[in-house]
């Protein structure tokens, strides 16, 4: 109830008087039953955009340090991400990880639309990254169609690093809806994983028209956190 208001009177309006928003491809969007969305990340505001432009609600993997704010600010974002029926997810790896995934199946086999950005973290640059394999591991074990989108402009409205958006215009291309049927007999497979992931990133990188680097982009922020060596 709270999110068809908040879009429907508050965010939605907002959003698209300051922005907007233009789509192409939103009838790929299934009016019913789980589907995966998968998209680049170059914007905190991604996660803004996707559920104002997307008819139904849009369950997101957000990473959980959004619940670990302090102060009223971080009591804020609590209290909006769990309102929105958002999903906490660790990414350090291993049993944590994995945990955070099962409540991504969970909600898909709910019927749920589950928007995922496979790279695990904004773009440093503008760039497409490598796919993590989770978005592979949620589509293999439910069985529901991966629908590849790109977000458009989002990293000028809100490049890292900027709390204060600027505006201008953004937009969302949806492709069709990927289905892989001939992986469900090895879904735990790690190459099948990679097959999955790799094809779902080949679309996103042709709907968004960026540049592809086959390595993950959380190893070139933590390599620029390091600075040069001596």
């Amino acid at each position: 109830m709270f999110y068809r208001n908040a879009k429907r009177f508050l965010v939605g309006p907002a959003v698209n008087a300051v922005f907007r928003p233009w789509v192409k491809g939103l009838d790929n969007i299934p009016s019913s039953g789980a589907a995966i969305l998968a998209s680049n990340h170059m914007s905190f505001s991604d996660s803004v955009f996707i559920p104002v432009i997307v008819p139904r609600q849009v369950r997101f993997l957000a990473k959980n340090d959004y619940w670990k704010g302090k102060g009223v600010a971080g009591k804020w974002n609590r209290w909006f991400f769990d309102i929105t029926g958002q999903i906490p997810m660790d990414r350090s790896g291993g049993a944590a990880s994995q945990n955070s995934l099962a409540a991504g199946e969970e909600a898909l086999r709910n019927g749920d639309l589950l928007g995922i950005y496979p790279e695990g973290t904004r773009s440093p640059d503008g760039r497409l990254y490598r796919g993590k394999l989770g978005v592979a591991h949620l589509a293999l074990r439910t069985q529901v169609p991966v629908i590849p989108m790109a977000l458009i402009g989002t990293d000028k409205v809100q490049p890292i690093n900027r709390n204060i958006p600027r505006i201008h215009r953004v937009g969302l291309i949806i492709g069709e809806p990927l289905h892989f049927d001939a992986y469900f007999a090895n879904a735990d497979d790690r190459f099948a994983q990679r097959a999955v992931t790799d094809r779902i990133m080949s679309q996103i990188m042709r709907l968004s028209g960026q540049e592809y680097v086959d390595i993950y982009a959380s190893e070139v922020k933590r390599t620029l956190s390091e600075g040069p060596h001596a």
